[in-house]
């Protein structure tokens, strides 16, 4: 993906109300519990799934409390990046961003190896709230993300996206959406 975009504004989406994307600060501990909420985002996950090297024994071992506190340590210590949007003041959307061998699980899914070095940062993750889903925020949090790349130094930047597929009961489960559509 070519990294010459830059987002519209840092404020503005059009949505029947006001969304607004900025960038994760280690302040923003309180509003990233607020926006995963009780069920921690997806099972647990606390945006942690690709910072371990494999799944199995060592996810199910890492699921739920254990990832928060990793999660929370990285965020304080500002080691994660990420986008956050906003309707109304209340955090709806998380895009998490950065360098590649800072997710160490993407070395060890064949389907995912390419070519890349220190430049290189990958779009790993997307939470949105189901009440705000379909309206345009997972794509003005890419734009975001695309931008805030740039400036941070990516010289190259990788998605990972699902093909959207129907199942009997309606569109793709979120569960399996997470990298994006």
């Amino acid at each position: 993906m070519a990294l010459s975009h830059k987002p519209h504004s840092h404020t503005a989406v059009s949505l029947r109300r006001v969304a607004e994307v900025r960038a994760l600060t280690n302040r923003d501990w309180p509003i990233i519990e607020t926006l995963f909420g009780e069920k921690d985002a997806c099972g647990g996950c606390w945006c942690m799934s690709w910072r371990l090297p494999q799944l199995g024994k060592l996810w199910e071992q890492n699921k739920g409390e254990p990832n928060k506190r990793a999660f929370k340590e990285l965020v304080q210590s500002d080691n994660v990046h990420a986008c956050i949007a906003f309707v109304d003041d209340a955090p709806v959307g998380w895009c998490c961003i950065g360098p590649r061998g800072d997710f160490p699980r993407l070395t060890r899914i064949k389907a995912l190896q390419t070519e890349w070095d220190d430049d290189t940062w990958s779009v790993v993750c997307f939470y949105i709230k189901t009440s705000c889903r379909h309206k345009g925020i997972a794509t003005k949090m890419l734009k975001h993300a695309v931008w805030l790349a740039k400036s941070l130094g990516a010289k190259r930047l990788e998605g990972y996206p699902v093909k959207p597929f129907r199942t009997r009961n309606g569109e793709i489960p979120a569960a399996f959406a997470w990298t994006g559509v």
